[in-house]
């Protein structure tokens, strides 16, 4: 572990010697991820992407990319494009990625089941802003907005998360 790695364990996140109130999925933590148990899976991530909403916020760092509308994130473990990025129309379960909340104004994509998933161990894990303080996800870990853009402004691809 090194100063550099993301952190998560027990509702708080650590990354540069800061400490960061976070929250997991609702259904805890888990050595063994399936899609749709609202858990987090522990172990080691790496961070792979940075998407933002360009009409919402300013790009927080240079390699980030855009959402654009009809950015969707495919979770249909039957579909080819399962646990990927796609473009709107698809003939699949997905998730908007350009929501009409603040969640996902800025978004770190981990390598959670990814690029080549296994179908049915659950698709993306992101860092991504949460609800309202303190509210459970569907298996990301989310945090609020300050603290998220401030650690998207600092991260770089490749940094570790350790989820405990």
């Amino acid at each position: 572990m090194t100063a550099l790695d993301i952190v998560y364990s027990k509702g708080r996140l650590r990354y540069y010697g800061q400490y960061i109130a976070a929250t997991a999925g609702r259904g805890g933590i888990t050595d063994y991820k399936c899609e749709g148990d609202g858990a987090t899976p522990r172990g080691t991530h790496s961070i792979v992407g940075l998407l933002y909403r360009p009409d919402r916020v300013a790009p927080p760092s240079d390699w980030a990319k855009p959402i654009y509308p009809g950015d969707l994130w495919c979770d249909d473990p039957k579909h080819p494009a399962y646990n990927q990025l796609c473009r709107a129309p698809l003939p699949a379960s997905f998730e908007h990625m350009r929501r009409s909340d603040p969640q996902y104004d800025v978004v770190l994509i981990t390598n959670w089941n990814w690029p080549e998933a296994t179908l049915g161990h659950g698709s993306a894990i992101f860092i991504h802003q949460w609800r309202r303080p303190g509210a459970s996800t569907a298996g990301c870990i989310a945090m609020a907005r300050a603290d998220l853009h401030w650690i998207a402004e600092r991260v770089s691809p490749g940094c570790r998360l350790i989820i405990r």
